[in-house]
């Protein structure tokens, strides 16, 4: 192969490196901007990723070429064509690894056998593929196994100095408040994913204990089937400013 052609395919690898990762990183993004649904993002990222690694195994060979006959040009060329395509195709590529190794759920809540129902958010879910409803004991079960984590929270502060809190935990966390009932002790609130921009749900309850209070929180998405652990992961990062907060202990 001539030193012309080695050097096209070098710079080939590098180019489609970089238009792969574009469409990665679009397919999300272009569902969040609802230029496609999301379904159609998914294959443009499936698509993408294999053409991102692709290019990287092609930028891989343009630098060992580069490498061997210190081409400085080419090699800076190679060598970004290859990190781009690694972590345009790597990132895509871990998601799916690891979308094998979570249950196939996306409904999580501390309380599996009383879950905290919606009522502000419904209207909201009125186009969602995924039933208000909690789905029951096997995806209680599966949740378990997977998230043992999450549990509820018990505190001696009084139902609504816990209510405050969890708001200020909800707000603190970024979520958008729908609907503070302070007399039911419920909040109803939505967080949106950053680069796909899927709705997910959330409420909390909170309920007067002997000694204080019980906080209980649901996430739930409103389409798809796996959540890739994301619901569990919010429900993780709101147990853990509660626990910074003054008085509150996991139970």
């Amino acid at each position: 192969m001539n030193v012309e052609i080695k050097a096209f395919l070098t710079m080939a690898g590098a180019c489609l490196a970089v238009v792969s990762g574009a469409a990665v990183a679009l397919s999300g993004l272009g569902s969040h901007w609802d230029w496609w649904y999301f379904r159609t993002g998914f294959t443009i990222l499936k698509w993408a990723a294999f053409c991102s690694l692709f290019a990287a195994v092609v930028s891989a060979a343009g630098l060992f070429w580069a490498l061997s006959h210190r081409t400085q040009g080419l090699l800076f060329i190679s060598a970004a064509g290859l990190a781009i395509g690694l972590v345009a195709g790597g990132i895509p590529a871990s998601w799916a690894w690891k979308a094998k190794h979570v249950p196939m759920i996306n409904d999580i809540t501390t309380d599996t056998k009383n879950p905290p129902g919606f009522s502000a958010l419904l209207p909201l879910r009125a186009g969602a593929t995924s039933p208000a409803d909690y789905p029951g004991a096997e995806t209680a079960a599966q949740q378990l196994k997977a998230y043992p984590y999450v549990q509820p929270l018990f505190t001696a502060l009084p139902p609504p100095a816990a209510l405050e809190e969890a708001l200020s935990a909800a707000r603190k966390l970024g979520w958008k408040i729908v609907e503070t009932d302070r007399q039911a002790g419920r909040i109803e609130a939505v967080d949106t994913t950053l680069w796909f921009g899927f709705h997910d749900d959330i409420v909390i309850r909170v309920t007067p204990e002997a000694k204080g209070s019980r906080v209980d929180i649901r996430s739930h998405s409103r389409v798809g089937r796996s959540d890739m652990g994301t619901n569990a992961r919010r429900i993780r990062s709101f147990l853990t400013v509660m626990n910074e907060s003054w008085g509150v202990s996991g139970g």
